[in-house]
């Protein structure tokens, strides 16, 4: 067949069918698509509720399988109809699509998985496609590097935030003793998490002035130990914000890959940045 004919096969409008969120078919597609998740989603809520389980519990298990044999065919086009098959398989929506259909055939294997399938949730990603939203990728994508950037750094706040667990715990257990519920140190250490997070259980309390008085001391430690971490990804965000305005090639566009199915590419490419197949091929 020459390469004239290639975009009429029947992979390649399957392909636009499946990932063309421009085209009539592709937005119809699509919308199918999250109109069954939300389905789906709704009869793992049904079947968790006993009531409603015993009444009508055939019908839910048929219909969820019903979903998921739908998913597995969706899936199975998914990758038939991409040039480099392992790059979608690898890829986030790929690991996405896989994780949401397994869920109910392993429920065969193992009793008591089959909640699983709501995972088909993550497939609701795909409304960043269907909306054209993905000028909010570059958001994400902001976000992604400031934890980046700023991991090194939370990373050893967390580790001091542990150490200070550590002495606090057992000076605590030194000093309250199992009275208060403080049997062991690593007792203290789980008190002391507890309320450096600000959750405050409640059910270890101490009781002796001197605990109470450190008890204040790491309530009051809390607030700053939330605040840091916040502040460091902040900064981070800012100085992304500063290179992204600086940079207009940072805006990405809805350009669609036909060998993997990669969609954020920036303006003007000619070729996938994941696998390098043109894309303007069809």
């Amino acid at each position: 067949m020459s390469k004239e004919l290639e975009p009429k096969s029947w992979r390649t409008k399957l392909h636009i069918i499946i990932y063309g969120t421009k085209t009539p078919a592709g937005k119809l597609f699509d919308l199918i698509l999250l109109i069954v998740i939300l389905a789906s989603i709704a009869l793992v809520i049904m079947e968790s509720i006993k009531e409603i389980d015993s009444k009508y519990h055939n019908f839910l298990n048929i219909a969820e399988w019903v979903v998921t044999i739908l998913f597995s065919l969706e899936y199975i086009a998914r990758i038939l109809t991409v040039k480099k098959p392992l790059r979608y398989i690898t890829s986030f929506y790929g690991i996405v699509d896989l994780l949401s259909t397994i869920p109910k055939y392993i429920s065969l294997l193992i009793a008591g998985t089959h909640a699983l399938v709501a995972l088909r949730a993550l497939r609701l990603l795909r409304v960043f496609r269907i909306l054209k939203l993905a000028r909010y990728l570059g958001a994400s994508n902001m976000i992604v590097k400031a934890l980046r950037a700023s991991r090194a750094k939370i990373a050893v706040f967390l580790f001091a935030v542990v150490i200070i667990s550590i002495i606090l715990g057992t000076i605590m257990y030194i000093i309250e003793g199992d009275e208060s519920g403080f049997t062991s140190i690593p007792r203290g250490i789980y008190w002391c998490i507890v309320t450096l997070t600000t959750v405050g259980y409640g059910d270890i309390t101490p009781i002796t002035p001197i605990g109470q008085i450190i008890a204040s001391l790491v309530m009051i430690m809390g607030y700053g130990i939330i605040a840091v971490p916040t502040g460091i990804v902040t900064a981070e965000i800012a100085t992304q914000q500063i290179k992204s305005s600086k940079e207009d090639d940072n805006l990405v566009t809805l350009l669609h890959c036909h060998g993997c199915g990669t969609e954020d590419h920036r303006k003007g490419s000619d070729f996938c940045y994941h696998c390098g197949y043109p894309l303007n091929e069809f």
